[in-house]
């Protein structure tokens, strides 16, 4: 169990024994070329230690969130969780302002008891868009092709949640032990890199766009977010770790709260 008090988004996450501490190590040096300011979070929610298991035999269960913003990206997170053998997650998502012509970035790299659950993208606001949409596959499809090669399929996506994912979606289930260990570093590891990669650069790239296309972003980001709020997959663990009040918070005022944000200003 981590014992780093935390009383900043941008305060270092090191969680001991959290698999994925690399990524988000990785992530925010990458981040660095640009100006990183604190994203606003409640102390409630930027690490919080609890148990699952059993009373014989309690788990311990850590749970930290990092996050900044820039002059392009509304909002930059990451949302970590170490419980042992129960799960080890990070979910990171890149939030752009809508003044700006940009896909979300997402990664949900997720160890369960049965297997890693890996998923990576750059998700559209709207995919029926073709100038939002175009030159981003033009310059992802071929590293999204180079990694599939390399990986099991995870299996079909949803009809209700095609809209918001990209055909470069990278999406894996691998199994638990040397052949997963393997994957992850000879696969998911560079795979990760090279989307967070591009999508930076198309950050870097990206100009101003005029109000009534921010306005139409705004409503596609929107969408997008309300949607991911309501299907969180982490909701039932989250709410067995910490009791429903902090995991509806959590998911709807820190993980997608573009909602609230969006309420007081065009983001």
């Amino acid at each position: 169990m981590s014992s780093l008090v935390r009383t900043s988004s941008l305060d270092p996450v090191q969680i001991k024994g959290w698999r994925w501490q690399p990524f988000l190590d990785k992530a925010i040096s990458a981040l660095e070329t640009f100006r990183l300011s604190p994203y606003p979070i409640d102390e409630t929610f930027l690490q919080r230690e609890g148990s699952t298991g059993s009373k014989s035999k309690p788990v311990p269960v850590t749970t930290a969130t990092w996050a900044c913003a820039t002059d392009k990206l509304r909002q930059v997170r990451c949302a970590c969780v170490e419980a042992g053998t129960a799960a080890s997650v990070l979910n990171f998502v890149i939030n752009p302002s809508c003044r700006f012509d940009l896909p979300f970035f997402g990664a949900d790299l997720v160890t369960l008891p049965n297997g890693h659950l890996l998923a990576l993208d750059l998700q559209p606001v709207d995919k029926a868009d073709p100038e939002h949409t175009g030159p981003v596959w033009e310059r992802l499809m071929p590293v999204f092709e180079r990694w599939q090669a390399e990986l099991p399929d995870g299996g079909p996506i949803p009809e209700e949640a095609q809209p918001y994912f990209s055909p470069a979606f990278l999406w894996t289930r691998i199994p638990l032990g040397e052949e997963g260990d393997a994957l992850i570093e000879r696969v998911i590891r560079p795979a990760f890199i090279e989307y967070l990669q591009l999508y930076l650069k198309l950050v870097a790239e990206a100009q101003p766009v005029n109000d009534d296309r921010a306005a139409s972003l705004l409503a596609g980001q929107k969408r997008y977010t309300a949607y991911r709020a309501e299907k969180d997959p982490a909701r039932g663990m989250l709410t067995r770790f910490y009791g429903s009040e902090w995991t509806e918070s959590y998911i709807h005022d820190v993980l997608f709260d573009l909602e609230k944000a969006a309420s007081t200003s065009l983001s």
